[in-house]
């Protein structure tokens, strides 16, 4: 026996999947789709749609973005996808993170060092080192300067290769 047709609604909802595929594709940047298994004729087009402006003409560039996955297996490039999204969010939770500690440690300078120190492994003389450098900044540049180099070093603690 062979295998049963697949349903009209079936082939619907993979069409309309490809179609949001695609629609991600084309909202990526170079350095992402660069990372991305994509064949010479399936980048051009997305390339071709990222330059578009006109409605009309990105509708019909994206349906052949479409057909182009469709002539293909998109399961490697959704699971590659699925990867640089989670790597994204991975990314911005730290960042978030890193801002939440140097907000706090500006707020409630001493207080909070020990607890950053904890959850980030910095030194507490380097933390303590850096919020004086926030508190003594005489001018908004300097102090805006202090914060930043506060925010690099928790930052760093926190990302991929540090701490948490």
């Amino acid at each position: 026996m062979t295998d049963p047709k697949p349903s009209k609604s079936a082939l619907k909802r993979e069409d309309k999947a490809l179609k949001s595929l695609g629609d991600e594709l084309v909202g990526l940047g170079a350095a992402e789709l660069d990372q991305l298994p994509l064949d010479e004729r399936l980048r051009d087009a997305i390339d071709a749609a990222q330059g578009m402006r006109a409605h009309g003409a990105q509708r019909r560039q994206r349906q052949l973005i479409g057909k182009l996955l469709r002539q293909r297996d998109a399961a490697e490039i959704r699971q590659a996808v699925s990867r640089l999204t989670a790597d994204s969010v991975a990314a911005k939770r730290v960042f978030r993170e890193a801002e939440a500690w140097r907000d706090r440690l500006v707020a409630n300078g001493y207080e909070s060092i020990h607890a950053c120190s904890e959850a980030t492994g910095i030194n507490d003389r380097t933390l303590r080192d850096l919020v004086e450098q926030v508190t003594r900044a005489r001018n908004a540049k300097a102090g805006k300067t202090a914060r930043k180099e506060l925010f690099r070093v928790i930052h760093a603690a926190l990302g991929p290769n540090g701490g948490s």
